[in-house]
């Protein structure tokens, strides 16, 4: 495993889209959308586009999408997350798609997000999308659920790109399982604290049906408990008997695992529940949305990598923003590999920029 040395990274918190993003393509979408751009995309339309968008136009910066835009489809896609927990949904979109390459982000340094305020949440998120784009991703999939509980609309805002919350596809997922039982669908939901206290997941089931009745359990101890491999101990199934046993009593018919460390746990959460209660892994809901989205739009990568590809290979690459060896070590545990491209970095916004001591 290679880790490369502290990197700073600026991720700009003003509101002009070009300080924000630095991905041509998110600089083609916003253009393209403020000015109703007919197709195709020439280089003229594009110019017109970009210059009624923003008031001036750089042909070097034009050209420059216009040869990249026809390989889009081979753009990785990014992933973020508050930690660790992601690689879960990192591990479910590598197998569902095994065609496509990964940005995986950590921000280590600022674990957990649920106890943090709205406004905070939404500026972490901001740079972290913000430093993904600047990389030019295809796709941004929001793999921490407090993210997309809480960030979702100010990063749609943001990002010219497709961007995907664990949430939406795990809430979507239980109510088609559940579908067939009518007025009697019951879905039992997991997760921690700050995603129970949001209501996001009965949010998005209630989009998508007011029909099943929904029942929510924190579950927080399960969260070390996963970093710690702790999966066959008995203490672990005690815990799991006290935090489930409301949900037991509940009988649903699906239950989500809304928290990305808690498909670690499977085993014990599904022999806690009982065996004839569908676990809803939000990870790979999401997954399987990615890539309807994918083919939807065309951004499919048709072409197959010149090797067989394995979970953290060298082909898709890692950042953290602290504690790089603890999240190997983890990444070990939670994928069975340490990622082969491992780097350390450093995102914060203009405001705590410019009160930093030059270098």
């Amino acid at each position: 495993m290679m880790i490369r040395a502290l990197t700073s990274v600026r991720a700009s918190s003003t509101d002009h889209p070009f300080s924000v993003l630095h991905s041509p393509f998110s600089i083609l979408i916003f253009a393209v959308r403020a000015s109703a751009t007919p197709r195709p995309l020439t280089q003229t339309v594009l110019t017109r586009a970009v210059r009624a968008a923003y008031g001036f136009v750089n042909l070097a910066t034009i050209r420059y999408i216009l040869s990249l835009l026809f390989r889009m489809n081979e753009l990785p896609i990014g992933i973020f997350d508050s930690g660790v927990g992601g690689l879960t949904v990192y591990r479910a979109l590598h197998d569902r798609l095994p065609n496509e390459r990964f940005i995986y982000l950590g921000d280590t340094a600022r674990v957990p997000y649920g106890t943090k305020s709205l406004a905070t949440v939404e500026r972490y998120a901001l740079e972290n999308s913000s430093f993904l784009a600047s990389l030019g991703i295809k796709l941004l999939v929001v793999a921490c659920n407090t993210a997309s509980a809480l960030a979702l609309p100010a990063i749609r805002e943001k990002v010219g790109i497709e961007v995907v919350g664990v949430i939406g596809p795990g809430g979507r997922k239980a109510v088609e399982i559940v579908r067939e039982f009518g007025t009697d669908a019951r879905i039992g939901v997991i997760a921690t604290e700050a995603t129970v206290a949001s209501n996001a997941y009965i949010d998005a089931i209630r989009r998508a049906s007011v029909e099943p009745k929904v029942l929510q359990a924190a579950c927080p101890l399960f969260v070390p408990l996963a970093e710690e491999n702790w999966i066959d101990q008995p203490e672990t199934a005690s815990i799991a008997e006290k935090y489930l046993a409301e949900v037991k009593a509940f009988t649903p018919q699906a239950l989500v695992l809304g928290c990305t460390h808690y498909p670690i746990l499977r085993t014990v959460i599904q022999r806690t529940v009982g065996l004839d209660v569908k676990l809803i892994d939000s990870g790979e809901a999401t997954a399987d949305e990615v890539a309807i989205i994918l083919a939807k739009n065309g951004l499919e990568n048709a072409a197959a990598p010149g090797k067989a590809r394995e979970l953290c290979d060298d082909l898709d690459h890692f950042y953290v923003t602290d504690a790089a060896e603890r999240f190997g070590r983890v990444a070990e545990r939670f994928l069975g590999a340490r990622p082969q491209r491992l780097e350390a970095i450093e995102v914060y916004g203009v405001d705590e920029l410019e009160q930093r001591p030059a270098r």
